[in-house]
């Protein structure tokens, strides 16, 4: 491991949670496919396995911020721990509703109480924030590693999830993913150590982190970089089947995410001296651009040279957005902040896959990819006529106190305080953005 990743496990506690994390995210990415699988295979109903997988994922879109919210008010142990044990719950029911060829309802009923499972990711970000708020070099090398982390659940649940689902028996995958997610959210959360302290009642400030301006752009953003992801998937299979090699279509795929792996794991190794704002802009428009190439492929090997050479734009777009992330948002509400970005990319990712498949009945695979293709241009538009929002500099905040401060200040104040700010982050302060008026930057993750 190159130094500045070892030099972030140093910290005591940090490979521990670091780990929890990673097993905790597992689910994330084996849940919903898993679900297909078991469907598809006891019943034939296709219709009926992608409603369900898609209320699971609206559901934790839904349910994901509010959970964050109180964590940021009561602390992690006290919120993650109940809150999974309604997931697993709602899992257990899933599983024995479809065995015992329960009315269709009810299986809506069980999907939509999976959804009711804590991000995972936004957790363990919130632990690297706390732990080296003051190091913006460290964070950024923390947010980069848990990009890279990301990554590597998306590689491996579906491949482990679909292959137990098939060669064991249908239940298998969701089951496991179950089991990941208990061992994965009591083993962080029973990490007190690390967990970050709680702000005093005084500090939180009415309303959802949403307020911010700065926050709900680089939202409305990754809706439209979701929108590509989830299109890509369902476009790619497609492609792949209709040149007859199905099975090639996850390989293409997982070339797809090593692509973005390795930039991740790269960008990790870099200290920036520079406010991420326009390093995101140009993020989002390389990650527009790398949609031009998938219109004019026509064979797989391309398809996977094209995917590959996309991949290199995520991670590290996703590493500054989340230190975008914390420039926006009140440290009060940092965790809330977070998972309102990845929920953006989940509701993105549920409208392509939905998108493309309508594209796909209509015209064909080949015209699938127009999806992701119009959908980068909608993400450059939108972080360009957000990014003045963005580049703003705003004082640091610890909770509601600082942000009345924040927002009595003269104009003068706030270039001074950008300025401030804009040091401290260089290229990462690595939590999430938010802002009721303002912005704090933190680095994507």
């Amino acid at each position: 491991m190159p130094s500045p990743y070892r030099a972030i496990f140093r910290a005591p506690g940090t490979l521990s949670f670091s780990a929890a994390g990673l097993i905790g995210r597992m689910p994330l990415a084996m849940m919903g496919i898993g679900v297909v699988t078991m469907i598809s295979q006891l019943t034939g109903r296709y219709g009926l396995a992608g409603g369900l997988s898609a209320t699971i994922a609206l559901a934790a879109a839904v349910l994901g911020p509010q959970l964050s919210r109180l964590v940021d008010r009561h602390g992690q142990r006290r919120v993650l721990r109940p809150a999974t044990l309604i997931g697993l719950a709602a899992t257990a029911g899933l599983l024995l509703a479809t065995v015992y060829e329960a009315p269709d309802w009810t299986l809506f009923v069980f999907a939509a109480g999976i959804g009711c499972v804590p991000s995972v990711g936004s957790m363990v970000r919130s632990r690297w924030a706390a732990l080296y708020r003051d190091e913006p070099r460290m964070l950024h090398t923390a947010y980069s590693f848990e990009s890279v982390v990301d990554e590597v659940c998306f590689v491996l649940g579906p491949i482990i999830s679909i292959g137990l689902c098939t060669a064991w028996f249908p239940e298998a995958g969701p089951l496991l993913a179950g089991c990941f997610l208990a061992v994965g959210v009591f083993w962080l959360s029973g990490q007190k150590a690390t967990e970050p302290a709680v702000h005093p009642a005084g500090q939180h400030e009415r309303g959802s982190a949403m307020r911010s301006v700065g926050l709900r752009v680089l939202v409305l953003t990754f809706v439209s970089t979701g929108v590509m992801f989830g299109a890509i998937d369902v476009v790619t299979v497609a492609f792949a089947e209709e040149r007859g090699h199905k099975a090639a279509a996850s390989l293409v795929l997982a070339v797809y995410a090593l692509g973005s792996c390795l930039a991740g794991a790269v960008f990790g190794l870099f200290h920036f001296t520079r406010p991420p704002a326009r390093r995101w802009l140009i993020g989002v428009c390389l990650v527009g651009v790398s949609m031009i190439p998938l219109q004019l492929v026509g064979n797989l090997p391309l398809l996977a040279v094209a995917l590959f050479f996309a991949g290199l734009t995520i991670a590290p777009t996703m590493t500054t957005t989340m230190a975008l992330v914390e420039r926006h948002v009140p440290r009060a509400k940092l965790t809330e902040g977070m998972t309102w970005v990845s929920t953006g990319l989940a509701v993105g990712v549920a409208l392509g896959s939905s998108v493309a498949g309508w594209v796909i009945d209509a015209s064909g695979p080949k015209a699938g990819y127009a999806v992701p293709g119009v959908a980068g241009a909608v993400a450059v538009v939108v972080a360009f006529l957000g990014y003045r929002r963005l580049d703003k500099p705003v004082p640091q905040r610890g909770g509601a106190q600082d942000e009345q401060r924040a927002g009595t200040a003269g104009s003068e104040g706030a270039e001074g305080a950008e300025g401030a700010g804009a040091g401290r982050d260089t290229r990462g302060s690595g939590a999430p953005e938010r802002a009721g008026d303002g912005a704090a930057e933190r680095d994507l993750a």
